[in-house]
Parts: C-alpha cells; sequence; structure tokens
C-alpha cells in the first residue's frame, strides 16, 4: 500500500490526475513504451533494408504497403467486433500476433542472403561522403537496385518493409481506440501527454538500443518480439474503473481553475466513465457477429462529415509526411555508405529527437492542449511542414534534414498526435474501435501511396534533381492547414455538446434520486 501512495505521488507530481485514473494510465504509457521501443529498434534494419533494394523502389513499397493495409485494417475491424471477444483481449491478441511475426522476420532474414551480389569487395568506410552529391539514387552503394539480389533476398526485406509499417499503425491504433475509449475529452486533454511520454521514452530507448547494437543485425527482431509481448501484458491494464467513490474522485493535484469550477461540477460522475455521443448523422450500431462486419469501419466514415473530415485531415498529413521520408532517406542514402553507417545515424536522429520530444510531452502538451485547445494543436504540424518544405528545396543537406526532422517530430508527437487523439472522444464506441482504425490505417496508407505517386512523377519531370522536389508540396500543405483550422473548430463544438449532454444526463438523475427518497 505504502508503494501504491508513493507511485501515486510521483505521478500526481507530473500529471494532474485523479486517483481511479492511475492504473489505466501507467498501463496505457507502458503499452506505448514497449511498442514504440519495439518498433524503433527494428526500423534502422527496415529503411536500410529499403534502401540495399534501390532508392527508386521506395514509392513501390509504399503502394505495397497501401494494398496490405487494406487487408489487415478490416481484420483488426472484425477482431473487435466479434462478439464472445472482449475489447481487451482483442488487443492482447493483436499484440502477440505481431511478436509472433517478428519472431517469423527473423527466421526468414537468417535464411536469406546477406549481402548484395553486386556489392564491390573494395568498398569504403562507412564515415566516407560521396564526392558527387548526385551520386546514390541508383549507385552501387547505397541503392544497387533490385537485379544485384536474388528473388528470397527482395521478397524478405520487401515483406519486413511492408510489415513493419503495418505494425506501426494497427498496433499503435488499436492501442490509442482503447485509451480513447477509457478516457474522453477532458481527462485526454490532462493525461494524453503522460501517455505520449512513454510512447516517446520507448522510442529513445529503441533508437539508442538500435544505435548500441547495430552489429546484431537480424537479431534485434528477437528482442523487438519480446517487447511486443510485454505490451500485450501492458495493454490488459487498460480499463475503466467506475467502482470508486465520490471522495475518492478529487484530483491529486489541482489548479486554480479546479477550485473555481469545484463548486459547479460536484455534482458531476468522473470523466472517464463518462457517456459518449454519436457525432452528427452517424449512426450508432450494434455489435455484429458476421464477417461483413469488417466493412463497419468504412460505412460509419461514410456516414459521418466529421469522420470524413478527420479521414481528410489524416490522408494530407500523411502526404506531407512521406513526402518528406523520400527527401530524408534520399539525402542519407547519398551521404553514409556503409549499411551499419546508415542503420546507426537513421537511430541517432532517432534518438536525438526523442530526447525533445520527451521533455515537450512531460512539460508542454497538457497545458497547451488544456489552454490554447484543440484546433491551435492539430494546426501546428501543417505550419511547421510548410517551413520545413521551404528549408530543404533551399538547403537540400543531411544538415537541414536532421533539423527539420526535428522541428517535424516534435510538433507532432508534443501537440498535434495528442491532439489528433482528442478528435475522437467525441464519436461513439463504434467508431472508436471500427472508423478509427480504418481511418489511421487506411487513409494514412492512401497518403503515403499518393505522396508515392506525386514523388516518382516529380523525380522523372525533374531529371533526378529532387532538391526542389518539396516545393511543388506547398499547395498540399496549404489545404491541410485550413483543413485543421476548420476541424478543430468542429471537435471543439461537438466536445460543448457532449458535456451539455452529460450534465443533464447527470442532473435527471439528481432529480431521480431526490423523488426516491
Amino acid at each position: 500500500m505504502a508503494g501504491r501512495f508513493r507511485l501515486d505521488a510521483v505521478v500526481s507530481a507530473i500529471v494532474i490526475v485523479h486517483p481511479h485514473e492511475i492504473p489505466a494510465l501507467l498501463h496505457s504509457s507502458s503499452c506505448f513504451f514497449f511498442i514504440l521501443s519495439a518498433y524503433f529498434v527494428v526500423l534502422p534494419l527496415r529503411d536500410e533494408g529499403a534502401i540495399s533494394l534501390g532508392l527508386s523502389k521506395l514509392p513501390i513499397l509504399f503502394v505495397g504497403s497501401l494494398f496490405l493495409t487494406l487487408i489487415a485494417a478490416p481484420v483488426s475491424t472484425l477482431i473487435f467486433s466479434l462478439p464472445n471477444l472482449s475489447k481487451s483481449k482483442a488487443l492482447v491478441i493483436i499484440h502477440r500476433f505481431f511478436s509472433l511475426s517478428l519472431v517469423l522476420c527473423f527466421l526468414l532474414w537468417r535464411a536469406s542472403p546477406t549481402e548484395s551480389i553486386a556489392i564491390p569487395s573494395n568498398s569504403k568506410d562507412a564515415s566516407d561522403l560521396t564526392k558527387d552529391p548526385k551520386v546514390g539514387i541508383d549507385g552501387a552503394n547505397p541503392a544497387s537496385g533490385w537485379d544485384s539480389h536474388g528473388w528470397f533476398y527482395i521478397s524478405v526485406r520487401v515483406g519486413f518493409f511492408l510489415w513493419v509499417a503495418l505494425l506501426n499503425l494497427v498496433a499503435i491504433s488499436s492501442t490509442w481506440a482503447r485509451i480513447i475509449d477509457v478516457m474522453d475529452s477532458e481527462s485526454g486533454a490532462r493525461l494524453f501527454g503522460f501517455v505520449g511520454a512513454g510512447a516517446t521514452l520507448g522510442q529513445l530507448f529503441g533508437s539508442v538500443f538500435a544505435a548500441a547494437t547495430a552489429w546484431m543485425g537480424p537479431y534485434l527482431l528477437l528482442f523487438a518480439a519480446l517487447l511486443m509481448e510485454f505490451a500485450a501484458q501492458s495493454s490488459k491494464g487498460i480499463t475503466k474503473d467506475t467502482s470508486q467513490s465520490s471522495e475518492e474522485l478529487s484530483p491529486l493535484r489541482r489548479t486554480d481553475n479546479d477550485y473555481q469550477s469545484e463548486r459547479s461540477q460536484e455534482a458531476s460522475s468522473p470523466k472517464i466513465g463518462s457517456p459518449k455521443v454519436a457525432t452528427p448523422k452517424s449512426p450508432i450500431s450494434t455489435t455484429r457477429p458476421q464477417l461483413w462486419a469488417i466493412l463497419d469501419g468504412m460505412r460509419l466514415i461514410l456516414a459521418s462529415p466529421y469522420l470524413l473530415l478527420v479521414s481528410l485531415f489524416l490522408w494530407l498529413g500523411a502526404v506531407i509526411s512521406s513526402f518528406f521520408y523520400f527527401q530524408k532517406v534520399n539525402v542519407i542514402a547519398t551521404t553514409i555508405k556503409s549499411s551499419i553507417g546508415r542503420r546507426t545515424l537513421f537511430a541517432q536522429i532517432n534518438s536525438f529527437v526523442a530526447v525533445f520530444i520527451l521533455i515537450g510531452q512531460l512539460t508542454l502538451t497538457g497545458r497547451i492542449l488544456t489552454i490554447a485547445g484543440v484546433t491551435v494543436a492539430i494546426s501546428a504540424s501543417p505550419l511547421v511542414a510548410l517551413g520545413n518544405l521551404v528549408a530543404i528545396a533551399i538547403w537540400p543537406t543531411w544538415v537541414a534534414v536532421a533539423v527539420s526532422e526535428t522541428l517535424r517530430k516534435v510538433t507532432t508527437y508534443v501537440v498535434t498526435r495528442p491532439g489528433r487523439e482528442l478528435l475522437f472522444t467525441v464519436v461513439s464506441q463504434d467508431e472508436k474501435y471500427k472508423a478509427k482504425v480504418c481511418i489511421d490505417v487506411i487513409v494514412q496508407r492512401l497518403g503515403d501511396a499518393a505522396a508515392a505517386g506525386l514523388f516518382e512523377v516529380l523525380t522523372i519531370a525533374l531529371g533526378g534533381q529532387t532538391a526542389t522536389a518539396s516545393l511543388y508540396a506547398l499547395p498540399v500543405c496549404l489545404i491541410w492547414i485550413v483543413t485543421a483550422f476548420f476541424l478543430g473548430r468542429r471537435q471543439e463544438q461537438l466536445a460543448k455538446l457532449q458535456e451539455l449532454w452529460e450534465r443533464n444526463a447527470n442532473l435527471s438523475e439528481m432529480k431521480k434520486d431526490h423523488k426516491a427518497e
């Protein structure tokens, strides 16, 4: 019991939290820690494998990821729709499935050739820089192309690239779906920063571990599989706790606003267990055991103007993010010649960025979401992306990429990503588990595929000079900014309607209790 009190005190020193929220908060944060650790442990291996196939093949890999996603997202929706399977157990199954799949990836990677047939024996050291900045798009070392490898080598690298992308989207989206079912807009504004800090710690740990153990190569997959199993165990604790009495619902640490508003809300029930209202024009569907329930996610999206706007926002963000990824990989591939060197650099950049993200999530996220609101939060990334696209076009060097990547990820994970999750706190449970997974996974991949096609066209049109290609993405970024503004305003309106509905419901309950007495 003393240990529990000390843990509560530590958590309350960081974030404003109610006692009954702490178990779900800690399990949510730890679950994301293990997922992101696993992802960033294998991410350098994935990127290096993709580079070895040729940079010109990256757009093809993104399109392939889209087709795999079109299969996986409905299956994930079906798992959450099974009538005899709780949401918590469904999440455990998803995490454990990816854990076992990483073991299979390890066996396939070990069985495949480790080097390109065409790699010369006198290749330069990892720290050598290319003399000509144009070299490397399909050069001998960073991207020798598919013709230099056997079919099994290509199949394993392509399959692994697609699978890691799927793990990142499905595992994270499914976990967020569970969390926002446990928390609502009010509690999310307070707690999502702490949850995100767990994910950032996972990114930092995974990146540092990958950088220090880059020599282990595919054996890192086994460690990642173990981390995903830990994530499965942690996800079991992401549950609601509605058994607390009203005396136990006061926050462990209060702000001045809490004291001012306490008199007007002392009859309210804890937000973490409050019901949700469906978005306008979106049906509240019941759980269906039929196989065609896998299409419920798309049906819910098409029936809701709000979810369609959310989908547009995420699609535009995915286009810009993937476009920047192609630019980043091209610069690094032309700079670092050794495969281990590239894996190390990828991991070092991820580690450096994670430190700033962690500081921001623990100190700024909650304050920004509570004070500035959702509109400012989700508009931050589009504004930063606009500046990054211009910077890369003017100064196409790895230093500019590193600075832009830092600004982009810090803004995304400190401000915009928590704000993006708040968008789903005002929708129904069906929309959280079914529509959200489709939006996070399928819409994300549609954006990646669109960016891949755009980048491929620009690469051909510009004769391989992709430095100024980012300027052509500026109109997309401007549309993203406008969409973020209107979406944020709409979410705030729905949150107010939901709060009004909850107050009326609580008032009705109080009247019933008074009459019964």
